[in-house]
């Protein structure tokens, strides 16, 4: 069984809890042993591929969950190789009905091992993923204390995100492709959340109730907006214009507020919604 984390997220120690160690479900078993030797096959120069999400705790359901990947390649891929890697993606989907969708995270085995990049690769692999296939990179890192730079290396180009899925949304079709895209950005306004924190001590947010919990600490007014994102992080059902609209207003309040913390980061106040 998976383990389901909650506040505070951490261990006795301080540091931040990883990915469970527990045996993978059974049920995903032969779409993961799929996954490993149709990319380490087809992909050409892969170096590491890492599951992360509901499938990595343990704690994903067959026919509802996604599977997340992250793949590191040894070079920057060129386009012909994405395009190829992208194929791949949709064969594995096409064929493996128990899991929603499979979406893949590209990076390279120079981002994932660059010192700059601590906070954002070595936490990601240390934290959030469990290696399937390669070596693991993760074992370069030791385990990450809470702070704002991981917060703001993770979650800390939300605007820029953001305005592409309100883009993005206005392009969109059909109504799967709009509800995949209002799932997404929901997800990603809610874990971005988190870069408003005033402090980052003795807690870290896993789940994205954690991070609606620890967002409506500061602002107990937002309920009604945080309730809707978590619905729509989960089966979004509003419809395109009127997530936009509330999307677009989050996103500029958001980025304001972000805006006075980097100004004035021991105060960073409370601005009403």
């Amino acid at each position: 069984m998976g383990r389901s984390f909650t506040l505070p997220g951490v261990d006795d120690q301080g540091f931040i809890l990883a990915v469970a160690d527990a045996p993978l479900q059974p049920a995903f078993t032969p779409l993961l042993a799929d996954v490993c030797d149709t990319l380490a096959a087809q992909a050409r120069g892969l170096d590491g591929l890492y599951a992360y999400g509901s499938v990595a705790r343990g704690e994903a359901r067959a026919g509802v969950s996604d599977l997340d990947l992250t793949v590191i390649l040894r070079e920057p891929p060129t386009p012909a190789a994405q395009e190829r890697l992208e194929g791949l993606r949709r064969t594995l989907e096409a064929r493996h009905p128990e899991v929603t969708k499979i979406d893949i995270d590209i990076g390279t085995r120079a981002e994932a091992l660059d010192p700059g990049a601590t906070h954002r690769w070595g936490f990601w692999l240390r934290h959030h993923c469990r290696s399937l296939w390669g070596e693991d990179r993760s074992r370069r890192f030791g385990p990450f204390r809470p702070s704002r730079d991981i917060a703001l290396a993770m979650n800390g180009d939300f605007e820029t995100i953001l305005g592409g899925y309100l883009a993005r949304l206005g392009r969109a079709g059909s109504l799967r492709d709009k509800g995949v895209l209002q799932r997404a950005a929901s997800r990603k306004l809610l874990r971005a959340t988190h870069v408003l924190e005033d402090a980052y001590r003795g807690e870290w947010p896993w789940s994205l109730d954690d991070h609606a919990q620890l967002f409506l600490r500061r602002h107990p007014g937002m309920d009604a907006e945080i309730a809707f994102f978590l619905a729509e992080a989960r089966t979004p059902t509003a419809g395109c214009e009127e997530f936009t609209a509330r999307l677009r207003a989050f996103a500029t309040w958001m980025a304001d507020q972000h805006r006075a913390i980097l100004q004035a980061p021991s105060s960073p106040g409370e601005a009403a919604w």
